[in-house]
């Protein structure tokens, strides 16, 4: 069953909160999900740790009466949000967009966050979208900046838009099929769920926009200069990067491991974008393995 937090900006996020410990696990979903998605997490982790899975604002059951403008949007919603649960310190982790925002928390709250998990997370210099030309390939160095050149992008947004927009699933599983779920797929039961749970999306190019500018390196990411808040990130940092993954390359993961030194702990393996599906069993258990040492 759903709860509902109201924030002061006058959105209300819906949440699903499960288990009794006094360890609390933050957990952030990416792009074109919701807390629908880390349903493997609820399902394979401990009683004992208590995980809170918001749905972001403009996803989900969550409203979305404010305009998305940059993923700190997003972290400071989710400052808030623990806030009124009265949740001090926290682990904190992140799926894809997740991830980003996550990162931009634990910058933003050194002191209580006491570890982050980013699952095929962004990278720490954004996620960039290029030009198409007419048969639909990147044009390379031509980055797209503003919302208006991104709301038009035929190959990664239109296509979504026109799925959304006619609540066609199936476009949207030949999508999913074609670069997350390449290897594995979730059971019939589970993946119509989360093609429903997708249709609920209001926020697609306010994200993409949010991601193109985000960048918490040293350097430019062709967008954006970087802001250096990276450096802030203190506590220990779990990384899952699969290098099957199309959506978010290994350089991605690769950079972030290698920015955060010797506070990341660094796992690859031959999954996807969605390890939740690809290996289930491994991801639950190192994040149990990582969060219960950490105590």
């Amino acid at each position: 069953m759903m709860k509902t937090v109201k924030l002061s900006n006058g959105e209300s996020i819906a949440y699903r909160d499960q288990g009794t410990g006094a360890q609390h696990f933050i957990m952030l979903h990416g792009n074109m999900t919701s807390s629908v998605h880390l349903d493997v997490l609820f399902e394979g982790l401990p009683k004992e740790i208590r995980m809170i899975a918001p749905d972001l604002r403009g996803f989900g059951q969550s409203s979305y009466k404010n305009e998305i403008n940059s993923l700190e949007d997003f972290a400071d919603d989710v400052i808030e949000f623990a806030d009124r649960l009265g949740i001090n310190e926290f682990f904190l982790g992140g799926w894809s967009t997740g991830g980003g925002i996550a990162m931009e928390i634990a910058a933003k709250l050194p002191e209580r966050i006491l570890g982050l998990i980013l699952v095929e997370s962004v990278g720490i210099q954004g996620y960039p979208m290029m030009k198409k030309d007419d048969q639909g390939q990147p044009l390379v160095g031509t980055l797209l900046k503003t919302k208006e050149e991104i709301a038009v992008d035929p190959v990664q947004v239109v296509p979504v838009l026109q799925a959304y927009e006619h609540k066609n699933k199936e476009i949207m599983r030949a999508i999913w099929n074609g670069v997350i779920y390449t290897h594995q797929q979730p059971e019939t039961e589970r993946y119509d769920r989360y093609l429903n749970d997708m249709m609920t999306q209001r926020n697609l190019v306010d994200v993409d926009y949010a991601l193109v500018h985000f960048n918490i390196s040293h350097q430019t990411n062709g967008v954006e200069e970087g802001n250096g808040r990276v450096d802030f990130i203190q506590r220990p940092v779990l990384v899952f990067q699969g290098s099957r993954d199309l959506v978010v390359p290994p350089y991605m993961g690769e950079g972030i491991r290698d920015a955060l030194g010797d506070k990341a702990i660094y796992e690859t393996g031959e999954w996807g974008h969605s390890p939740f599906i690809d290996v289930p069993d491994f991801l639950c258990q190192r994040i149990e393995t990582f969060l219960q040492t950490r105590q």
